[in-house]
This record gives C-alpha cells, sequence and structure tokens, in this order.
C-alpha cells in the first residue's frame, strides 16, 4: 500500500508540473513553530535548534506536557485549528506547543495531500525524535488529515506517545485505509467525531480510536447548516473541553444507538488536555450551539 501510494505520488507529480514538482520530497518541506507561556510569538524549530531551558529567548521546560499540533486539507499554520487550539492550551495551563505546517502539500488539492499524509507524517516521527522528546510526554492533535499525519507519526516512532486526538478524520479516500489513524498510533488515541454521516460527509462516521465520541450523534451541528461547519466543529469543541471542560458522553453499545440518542451507558469526559486518560468504546455527547457548546 506504501509503495503504492508513494509511485502513484511521483508518477501525479510528473504529469503536473511545478506546483507539486516536490511532491516526492513528502514531509522534508514541513515547518515547525514552538510556543508557550513564555513565548507566544512563533519560534521557527529546526533538529539542530530547539529551544531549551537555557535558550532565554523560548524555554523549553522538561517539566511540561509537548502538544504537536496537524492540520488538515487547505490549512496552514496560523489557520483552521491551529490558532484556536493552541490558544486553548496556553490559556489552560503550561505547555510546550509545537505546530507543524505543511502547507506545501495540504493548500494543493486533495488528492495531492492525501498522497503526502504518508511522508509528512514519516517526517514529523524523524524531528521529533531527533529531538529526542520524551514520548510518554508528548499529545499530537491532528484534524481532517492531520488526523491521519498524526498517526503516521506515531506508528513511526521508537515507542508511543502517550497520546493523539483526533478531530474529526478525514474520511475520503480513508474509510478502508490501512494506513490511517488507529490504536496502534499511541498508548490512547481518542476520536472526536463531528461530520461522519451523509453523502457529502468529510469525517470518518465509525470508531477507529480506543475511544471515540460522536457528538450530536455525528449529523449536522447544532447552529451550523453544511458539512464544513460540522466538520470545523470537531476543533471547536475540543478547544472548549480544554478551556471550559464538562463535555460529557454516555457509552452507546451500538451505532443504532448513537444515531437515535439512545445512549445509557457509563458517562466519560470527552476531550480535555490530559495526557493520561482512561475509558474505552462509543460514546455520544450532545452540546449546544455556541461556544463553549454547554447545552
Amino acid at each position: 500500500m506504501l509503495k503504492l501510494i508513494t509511485l502513484l505520488a511521483f508518477a501525479f507529480a510528473a504529469c503536473n508540473g511545478d506546483a507539486i514538482q516536490n511532491l516526492e520530497r513528502f514531509g522534508s518541506l514541513n515547518k515547525y513553530y514552538y510556543y508557550s507561556n513564555a513565548q507566544r510569538n512563533s519560534i521557527t524549530l529546526t533538529e539542530d535548534h530547539f529551544p531549551t531551558g537555557n535558550d532565554t529567548a523560548a524555554p523549553f521546560n522538561n517539566n511540561w506536557d509537548i502538544v504537536v499540533i496537524i492540520h488538515g486539507h487547505s490549512g496552514t499554520a496560523t489557520t483552521t485549528i491551529n490558532p484556536i487550539v493552541k490558544d486553548a492550551f496556553l490559556t489552560s495551563g503550561d505547555y510546550n506547543v509545537i505546530v507543524v505546517d505543511w502547507s506545501s502539500f495540504s493548500l494543493s488539492t486533495y488528492s495531492t495531500a492525501v498522497m503526502a499524509v504518508t511522508g509528512v507524517g514519516s517526517s514529523i516521527a524523524t524531528f521529533l525524535k531527533n529531538l529526542k522528546l520524551p514520548l510518554n510526554k508528548v499529545h499530537i492533535v491532528g484534524f481532517n488529515l492531520g488526523a491521519h499525519v498524526a498517526g503516521v507519526t506515531g506508528r513511526n516512532l521508537e515507542g508511543k506517545v502517550a497520546r493523539i486526538t483526533g478531530l474529526d478524520p478525514s474520511a475520503r479516500d480513508w474509510e478502508n485505509n490501512v494506513l490511517r489513524l488507529g490504536t496502534n498510533d499511541a498508548q490512547y488515541v481518542e476520536v472526536i467525531h463531528t461530520d461522519g454521516s451523509g453523502v457529502n460527509k468529510n469525517g470518518l462516521g465509525v470508531a477507529i480510536g480506543h475511544i471515540d465520541f460522536f457528538v450530536n450523534g455525528r449529523l449536522v451541528q447544532p447552529g451550523c447548516t453544511n458539512n464544513l461547519c460540522s466538520h470545523n466543529r470537531a476543533y471547536e469543541v475540543f478547544a472548549a473541553t480544554i478551556t471550559h471542560g464538562k463535555h460529557y458522553g454516555n457509552q452507546c453499545s451500538t451505532e443504532a444507538e448513537i444515531t437515535a440518542n439512545n445512549c445509557r451507558g457509563f458517562i466519560v469526559e470527552m476531550g480535555t488536555a490530559k495526557l493520561v486518560k482512561h475509558g474505552s468504546g462509543m460514546f455520544r455527547v450532545n452540546t449546544g450551539m455556541r461556544y463553549p457548546f454547554h447545552l
């Protein structure tokens, strides 16, 4: 599968000119930006310069958890998930936040971005390994295609990160794709679904993590009139769980219970910044239409 994707990528690049002539380089064009409460303006990271406690310009604190945020198709370091989720973490406590920018491919066609996922994720894994980060303090958050990039990153590390949170992982080309985000990619994989139903859905509507939260039954989200709004609600509601908390789901036995809002199982809190969480299975979470989305 990986070999086929790579070969297709090379062929595609050969036929499509300058815009994607570097497609075979995949993640070598990634950019990485560091933020913390002490460093609200980004510092560009390279493999030979990572902020440390001795770097007064950008103190990396070994006592803080490390959050890696990965955008999806059409995203950049400063759009969609990144500012909202980054600021949610920094507002709620002290974190080392690394924002990944893979816009060299994500701003291309969806098909091109899909073909870049494996290379982008593998490159992020190499970058994190070279930084010698403690994996038990790493939380990777990915939205849209970025959720699958997070999975590739996790499975290419020497050991497992503590947590991956997949925010409405992309459905198109991934419903039967063995490379998609899965439970082997981190010690704990949490997935939040917000747009996983209907012919125009953007996100996967099936459980793929250790724990899967189906927000409002992964149907049209309150206050939304289109699929893109419902899709984006994934990172919005996740940010709200960090800043405000108290978004609880009831465990569901079947997908029919999820759709019918008939889940009566035990309760687990969705999202949050916690690095270590417990619980497994499918859960339905009902929310309101405005941030922080409490009913």
